[in-house]
């Protein structure tokens, strides 16, 4: 019992750290992306960014815990080897598919702002005036 808490330890801070450098990555080089595609509005940019950030954490960290439970229990240590890996392996996976799914959605935004006009802020219509 004492090796499958260890290895179930391992696995959560393994792969709870990883969610956190891709989220952390993701955002860092995320927000690029958004500021183009909110025509220069880095406030609204920053919101979507955190807010993605935030959704990418709770379903990661979801999955993660849920993940858990699923499969034998680790009574050796070459179990617990294979256990982790394997149980990382396809939270890899996930976050990999997490990560290209927002990169779609990063790069819909950016070309769907690239179409639309910036909107006119009033400093604007009094210069035309």
């Amino acid at each position: 019992m004492k090796t499958a808490a260890i290895v179930y330890a391992l696995y959560a801070l393994v792969s709870l750290a990883m969610t956190v450098w891709v989220a952390r990555t993701l955002h860092k080089n995320g927000r690029l992306f958004l500021v183009d595609a909110f025509h220069g509005d880095e406030a609204r940019a920053d919101a979507v960014n955190h807010l993605l950030a935030v959704g990418f954490y709770l379903i990661n960290a979801g999955f993660i815990l849920l993940f858990l439970r699923v499969g034998v229990k680790p009574e050796a240590l070459i179990d617990g080897i294979e256990y982790v890996s394997s149980k990382v392996g396809v939270v890899m996976l996930v976050l990999g598919a997490m990560h290209f799914f927002n990169m779609f959605n990063f790069d819909r935004m950016r070309r769907k702002g690239r179409l639309t006009p910036p909107p006119v802020t009033s400093v604007a219509r009094v210069n035309a005036a």
